[in-house]
């Protein structure tokens, strides 16, 4: 981890509430800078985006890896869960919610890999969608994890 990232992650870690109460307060304000998001996405780049498709880069980085040094699944999982959404999202629409997802884990990505996310929307039936996230080498074209998502379409529109 760079020390510009270190020192980042730690001043946000002194803010964290220290009580319940504390915590409960927080989460009543909108505006809330969110850890675990800035941790899992910080580095996905889009590429391209086209109706029903989108296509992003990201550059594995070791605060996301293993023991081993290979993207650890976990990261994986929650690369498909946020990417998968992006090919649907309108904003100020209602807000799409996970239904379920299935991943199929190929091969590994090492630290510093550049990896081609690829985001497609199957298609929909009523307020129910299925979207196919592709995640490959870049430089091998190497498949590392295929994600199946399947989401529902809400009626609530998001506050953000």
């Amino acid at each position: 981890m760079d020390e510009n990232m270190e020192t980042r992650v730690k001043e946000s870690l002194q803010q964290l509430p220290k009580t319940q109460q504390e915590s409960d307060t927080l989460s009543q304000h909108e505006d809330v800078f969110n850890i675990y998001d800035y941790v899992a996405v910080t580095g996905i780049r889009v590429d391209r985006v086209e109706p029903g498709l989108v296509v992003s880069t990201f550059k594995v980085p070791p605060r996301l890896t293993d023991r081993a040094g290979n993207l650890a699944n976990g990261a994986i999982a929650n690369i498909v869960d946020i990417v998968a959404h992006s090919p649907i999202y309108v904003v100020g629409q209602p807000a799409n919610v996970s239904v379920d997802i299935s991943i199929s884990y190929v091969s590994a990505a090492k630290v510093n890999d550049e990896l081609e996310i690829t985001s497609k929307w199957l298609g929909q039936r009523g307020r129910y969608s299925a979207i196919l996230v592709c995640l490959k080498n870049k430089a091998t074209g190497e498949l590392i994890a295929e994600g199946r998502h399947s989401v529902f379409l809400s009626k609530v529109v998001p506050k953000l």
